[in-house]
């Protein structure tokens, strides 16, 4: 299975980016809003990193308070780990663990077309593992 088949199984999703120089409480809202655990971070059209709740809970954890007010430029890791629509799921997988990452921006001919997050990831492995131990079972009773 491939980055696209999650990208066509979670439906057409907007990627919710947020602006390198808005605020940390900005950042925090608008994940509230949508839902969701993570923003792209852009500074005019280019990608300059990701943001999730876990790095809004560091910063709180380090700067206290003050953190709300900060730029988000000032907490990103500017290390932007992709894959493209074509990539697997072990290759996803493997870059989430060797990176300790859980969201992996999706990139095609140098655009963002969506985002997978590790839930995506071990959701649809699941699928997959279960779709194979059905194969095997009825194979095996077929046999006998």
């Amino acid at each position: 299975m491939s980055i696209q088949n999650i990208l066509d199984r979670n439906g057409t999703r907007e990627v919710v980016t947020i602006h390198a120089s808005e605020t940390v409480k900005t950042a925090a809202d608008r994940m509230r809003e949508r839902g969701i655990a993570a923003l792209v971070v852009k500074s005019g059209d280019a990608i300059t990193g990701l943001i999730s709740e876990r790095d809004i809970v560091l910063a709180i954890s380090r700067h206290g308070e003050r953190a709300l007010a900060m730029a988000v430029r000032d907490l990103v890791s500017h290390t932007i780990i992709t894959v493209a629509p074509t990539d697997s799921l072990k290759h996803a997988m493997s870059l989430m663990t060797h990176y300790r990452v859980r969201h992996l921006p999706v990139m095609a001919n140098g655009r963002l077309v969506g985002i997978v997050s590790i839930g995506d990831v071990v959701k649809h492995r699941l699928e997959d593992l279960e779709a194979e131990s059905n194969v095997l079972r009825d194979a095996y009773i077929a046999a006998h």
